[in-house]
């Protein structure tokens, strides 16, 4: 193998620092407002460093900002709708002004009884509580106002390709205003938020918020997540009516709203990660990616296994995997690794759909890796109380079945269908890459500190300085300019989150408003006592519909509030029912019809979304089958024996390939559909984890290799490019 850069290497560097892919309705600001939004990015992230390490803010306060300033550089970033980028800038028709004029001049209006308030706050010496209602309600009348209009016109004029469109402008200054009065007035919003004592000023901006955040999670996630949000916001206003566990007694508009406003909804569990662990961690990924420190984590892994057959599907694992482990997305990290390794893949034999499930469900598995798991170990032991040791522990053994299913699941297809590797003289040379080991300094330092007792704030910012460090010893050393470029690749790469979570905020709030969780938990209890494996059914099933659309700590989030409560009444223990939670929250992503990971995969390979769903369905199907195996078998946590820890290990191993083997038809040979559902009862028995149902399924699976080892046919299903 070579011992200077290859091909496949540089082509790795080139996609390493540039630009992160662009979406459909991303802009590509010029000019002026490109470097103004480069700083504001770049000042957002480091505000967030510089906060969370230096000068703490008082936490509503923190979270205010974070929010607002997201949303403000979101509605620069991003359209309303898919852009036609060839298409010239239209100019403004009579229309467009008379909608325009009312829009600018409310908003106007607003700013100055926000200027107003700020005087009578800050020079007058007046308190928040002693503030003239008719000049509050004059503030929130004219913000909601103004904003609303916006959105609307945002929805029906289309926006230029390469500056921000003026509704965009007035939405943007309306987040701003939105944070900028609860922050002034925080002493009475803390205190009346959310109770009778609230007026319709509280009323008005908090609509107004609401409003802002789920417009930017339609442009930003598309409007799945916003539709479950606005099934939550129904369900507030219409349970009086609902029969059942669904009832309640209803809530004013009034109250509502502004009880969504606080640590209960928006500013709660969900902004609070995303304010802190997932800016932190994805900024940490951008000074990777800055410092090519990234690059050398995918070179790496076509030196070990690009070889083999379909060797970039195994890259793809092993790379995806470490990748997603630090991304706080699946969806996101399929756009970072993927747009290398899926054409890679589709090269050596790979169908697109396959090509798109492979990277889809390598990147949303690197959100179950220990010891960050997309910053979920973290949320983990904040909401449960549990030790992060523990859990980063206790994630080990599922995480590592999960891969090696992929890894079966991937072998057998390349077998199946005759696939070779990539050649080896087009690879990284192995030699030169473990001379490069010191790369991996950064994470070795982060998995040290967390495990030294460091906070993850510390941990996180000592790798971030790692980073910079490392990549002095290499051509790519990060000065003070590619500083602030990973500084504002953080803060464009977080942005999206920023929104997801808030909206995922107040899925949050109406579930501790209206105590349907409660309600829920009481209902499992119920089904529990006809049968414990239908209540659990029934727990996946809404795991997964509620993470749908949503970044792994906020489908997390969301589901630990309604689900887990329920299975700990049932008597599972906190960590086994939170793990079970997490699990299929992460695993929405891969699961059809709604799976942004499988779509964002299907996206770069050219393959129909919904087929490259279904196929990374299939693939990740091991890991729908083992959180079950939590309750039934704890030591497949770390709990138990260690011989008991073991032969679980082992076994659930050995069941993984059988299932590998049954789904995709191919054991030394091709299986016959006969053979491939015995392959299937025996590989559930094995992952099973009792000694009974084990002997079962080695009993099974070794008549069956030996039989499939002896007759089966070793010819290809179809040689690769055919």
């Amino acid at each position: 193998m070579s011992e200077r850069p290859t091909e496949l290497e540089k082509k790795v560097e080139s996609q390493g620092e540039t630009e992160i892919p662009m979406g459909p309705s991303e802009r590509a600001l010029t000019g002026w407002q490109r470097t103004l939004f480069f700083w504001a990015c770049a000042i957002y992230t480091a505000f967030h460093i510089f906060t969370l390490n230096v000068a703490p803010l008082e936490t509503w306060t923190f979270r205010i900002l974070h929010v607002a300033g997201g949303l403000f550089i979101g509605f620069a970033l991003t359209a309303a709708r898919t852009l036609d980028r060839e298409a010239p800038a239209a100019p403004k028709g009579m229309l467009q002004w008379l909608i325009l004029v009312p829009s600018v001049g409310l908003m106007l209006w607003a700013l100055g009884a926000l200027g107003y308030i700020g005087y009578l706050l800050e020079i007058d010496g007046m308190s928040s509580t002693q503030l003239p209602q008719w000049l509050a309600k004059q503030f929130g009348y004219t913000l909601f106002g103004s904003v609303a209009i916006a959105t609307v016109a945002a929805w029906i004029f289309r926006s230029p390709n390469n500056r921000v469109h003026w509704p965009d402008w007035i939405l943007g200054f309306g987040a701003l205003m939105v944070g900028a009065y609860i922050v002034m007035a925080l002493g009475r919003w803390q205190m009346a938020a959310g109770t009778p004592f609230a007026g319709a000023q509280e009323l008005w901006i908090s609509a107004a918020g609401v409003l802002l955040i789920m417009e930017l999670t339609r442009r930003i996630a598309g409007l799945a997540l916003v539709i479950i949000t606005g099934v939550f916001l129904v369900y507030s206003f219409v349970g009086p009516w609902l029969p059942g566990f669904l009832e309640h007694r209803g809530y004013s508009f009034t109250r509502f709203f502004t009880y969504i406003y606080t640590d209960s909804g928006i500013l709660g569990p969900t902004t609070a990660v995303s304010s802190t662990y997932i800016i932190l961690f994805i900024t940490f990924a951008a000074f990777l990616q800055i410092s090519r420190v990234g690059d050398y984590f995918v070179n790496f892994a076509f030196a070990i296994a690009g070889w083999a057959r379909g060797g970039p599907a195994k890259v793809s694992v092993f790379a995806s995997g470490l990748m997603g482990m630090i991304n706080g997305t699946s969806a996101g990290n399929v756009v970072a690794t993927g747009s290398l390794t899926i054409p890679l893949m589709k090269r050596v034999g790979y169908r697109p759909q396959s090509a798109g499930a492979i990277e889809a469900t390598a990147s949303t598995g690197g959100q179950l890796v220990p010891p960050i798991m997309g910053a979920g170990a973290f949320i983990m032991a904040e909401i449960t109380g549990i030790p992060y040791t523990e859990i980063v522990a206790a994630a080990i053994i599922p995480a590592a079945l999960y891969f090696l299913s992929v890894y079966f699941m991937v072998d057998n297809e390349a077998a199946k269908m005759g696939m070779r590797g990539i050649p080896r003289a087009e690879l990284p040379g192995l030699g030169r890459m473990l001379r490069q080991i010191y790369l991996f300094i950064p994470i070795v330092v982060l998995i040290y500190a967390l495990f030294q007792g460091y906070s993850v704030i510390r941990a996180g910012t000592l790798a971030m300085m790692a980073a910079v460090v490392i990549s002095w010893l290499t051509p790519d050393a990060m000065g003070v300019r590619k500083i602030l470029r990973a500084l504002e690749m953080g803060g464009r790469m977080v942005i999206p989150l920023v929104a997801v979570c808030a909206c995922a905020g107040i899925i949050v709030g109406v579930i501790s408003l209206t105590g349907v969780g409660s309600r829920f938990a009481s209902m499992l209890l119920g089904v529990a006592d006809a049968s414990m494996l239908l209540a659990m059914f029934f727990a996946m099933c809404l795991s997964i519909l509620l993470g749908m659309g949503m970044p792994t700590t906020a489908a997390y989030a969301v589901a630990a509030s309604v689900v887990a409560p329920g299975l700990q009444q049932m008597g599972i223990p906190p960590l086994v029912a939170h793990f079970f939670v997490f699990y299929y929250a992460v695993l929405s992503a891969i699961t059809p019809p709604v799976a942004l990971a499988a779509y964002a995969a299907g996206g770069i390979a050219g393959s129909d979304p919904l087929k490259t769903s279904v196929t990374a369905f299939k693939i990740g199907l091991a890991a729908f089958i083992v959180p079950f195996m939590f309750f039934y078998s704890p030591a497949m946590l770390g709990g138990g024996e260690w011989y008991e820890i073991l032969r679980v290990a082992a076994t659930a191993s050995v069941g993984i390939f059988l299932l590998a083997a049954s789904v995709q038809g191919w054991l030394f040979g091709h299986v016959p559909w006969l053979l491939r559902g015995i392959l299937l009862g025996g590989a559930i028995a094995m992952i099973y984890g009792g000694v009974y149902t084990d002997l079962g399924g080695v009993v099974v699976g070794a008549a069956l290799m030996a039989w499939q080892y002896r007759y089966a046919s070793r010819q290809p299903v179809l040689q690769p490019g055919n």
